[in-house]
């Protein structure tokens, strides 16, 4: 008995607009122009497509192919409701990509979060990560770029629960896949990008930070998919920068060109990634955390060792927040420079 997926479509892009217009409209300014980045209307843009794709649910000829007008199959509009092409008509290079995208596609497994930080010589490493809920959406991890460097990331799902857990898990596991086939951040998030977009699976967007290090030139080279921003320690000037964002969340572009940005670390410099759960938590009187607290006492504690940086900061959350429980998911690295 053949299954109409059509009605299962159409409830996940009647979930993914609510999700979007939701977050529109209720979102702050600063996260807007975070999560976005310098793209305003790329939300937009992606509304319009799904809009597109719901009328032509209703009448009917959504996966109707361009080429020969027959019915696109149901895997590929699993994979990309926008798909209006045969496999018979894709040419081979298209189908080897494509099988690609679908191997992918169907590897979404529940991974645990690293249990220890990598050693890397002339660097301290500390990680820590406590959801507000049984299953969190926050993520981070560290693995090896085809040449060897260090990939770092951290991440940040909208919403909590059982969907954002298993949107977190096929991002890692996305990741881990990908990442020993090129040393590039930016070209990871764009495959990423396009694989989630337009996947009915997934009706949400991430925020994630991705960073390639390398420890002979001590550089880092990152991409800012409209995270918050990490917080760089400089011992020379003895201030905190901030890493903006270099492009929009994944899952909100449907136009997707990530930027590369490279910065190099000297002895005693740090870097700090964090989720907002650190900088939007609330005091008794509705105040947020913010940037500067976390500068200032990022500064307070730059001499203590990177997993002590943590626990200060920690620390200084939990006091601003008068000890009440996690509202979201925490999580955190820290890297430190030490010689």
């Amino acid at each position: 008995m053949e299954i109409d997926i059509y009605p299962q479509i159409k409830d996940r892009l009647d979930e993914k607009r609510q999700n979007l217009t939701g977050f529109l409209a209720t979102a702050s300014e600063e996260q807007k122009d975070t999560c976005l980045s310098d793209d305003g209307h790329c939300i937009e843009d992606h509304l319009q497509v799904i809009e597109t794709s719901l009328i032509k649910i209703g009448d009917g000829t959504l996966g109707l192919c361009e080429v020969c007008r027959g019915i696109v199959d149901d895997s590929l509009l699993e994979m990309d409701y926008t798909s209006c092409i045969c496999l018979d008509h894709y040419s081979d290079e298209e189908r080897r990509r494509l099988e690609s995208e679908l191997e992918l596609s169907q590897v979404v497994q529940r991974a645990l979060l690293p249990q220890r930080t990598p050693n890397i010589e002339g660097v301290e490493l500390a990680a820590f990560s406590r959801p507000s809920e049984i299953i969190g959406g926050d993520y981070f991890d560290f693995f090896k770029f085809r040449d060897g460097t260090h990939g770092l990331v951290i991440a940040d799902v909208s919403g909590h629960g059982v969907s954002a857990g298993m949107l977190m898990s096929s991002l890692q596991t996305a990741l881990r896949t990908m990442a020993p086939d090129t040393d590039s951040p930016a070209e990871i998030l764009e495959r990423i990008n396009r694989f989630y977009i337009h996947n009915i699976n997934f009706t949400t967007f991430v925020t994630v930070f991705l960073a390639r290090f390398d420890p002979t030139s001590r550089t880092l080279t990152y991409v800012n998919s409209g995270h918050n921003p990490p917080a760089v320690f400089r011992k020379d000037d003895n201030e905190v920068n901030w890493l903006t964002r270099t492009a929009p969340a994944i899952g909100l572009a449907e136009i997707y060109h990530p930027k590369t940005e490279t910065i190099t670390f000297s002895d005693g410099d740090a870097l700090l990634l964090y989720t907002d759960g650190v900088t939007e938590a609330f005091n008794i009187g509705m105040e947020q955390f913010g940037q500067e607290r976390l500068a200032e006492l990022l500064l307070q504690n730059i001499d203590l060792r990177a997993s002590d940086i943590l626990q200060a900061v920690l620390q200084g959350v939990s006091v601003f927040g008068n000890h009440q429980s996690l509202a979201d998911d925490v999580t955190m690295i820290a890297m430190k420079i030490s010689g």
